[in-house]
């Protein structure tokens, strides 16, 4: 193993191109296949149903809401999280799922009422239902974060 091992450096000014790749014989073309995202992209917009959400009729729903405060808390009942869900059918029916923060609340008795009368009075809305239900019971973390913010829970 004394043999010695050198290795040959070779300096140059520079270094030749390879040779560019060539396709010899008939290039095969292919026909390109129909997109399968040409339908979708060419349907037009559909709109919201009037009283699905993001419809106008339902965010007219929503907005009245909004305007309804708990006389204990400076916030609006929907912010709050009192509104459990809204149904708005073709006919101008709404429906709204709502609780109130305890079943001891003082406004337990007129609250659901008010809640109805603002609703029915939302032009297309022709009769409105609020359902008061305790389950699940209502708990400051189903507060929009701007009524959190306005509480300073933020």
């Amino acid at each position: 193993m004394d043999e010695e091992r050198k290795i040959a450096v070779e300096e140059v000014e520079s270094v030749e191109a390879p040779p560019k790749a060539r396709v010899e014989g008939p290039v095969e073309t292919f026909e390109r296949k129909r997109d399968y995202l040409e339908g979708f992209l060419a349907q037009k917009p559909q709109g919201v149903a009037a009283g699905e959400p993001g419809g106008a009729l339902y965010e007219s729903v929503i907005e009245a809401l909004k305007e309804i405060y708990d006389p204990e808390i400076p916030v609006n009942i929907y912010d709050l999280g009192l509104i459990y869900g809204v149904e708005v059918t073709d006919g101008g029916h709404a429906s709204v799922t709502m609780t109130l923060t305890t079943p001891h609340c003082p406004v337990a008795e007129s609250m659901p009422a008010e809640v109805e009368l603002r609703v029915g009075s939302v032009p297309g809305v022709g009769t409105a239902d609020v359902n008061l239900v305790w389950d699940p019971p209502w708990d400051p973390q189903k507060m929009s974060d701007d009524a959190k913010l306005e509480l300073g829970m933020l």
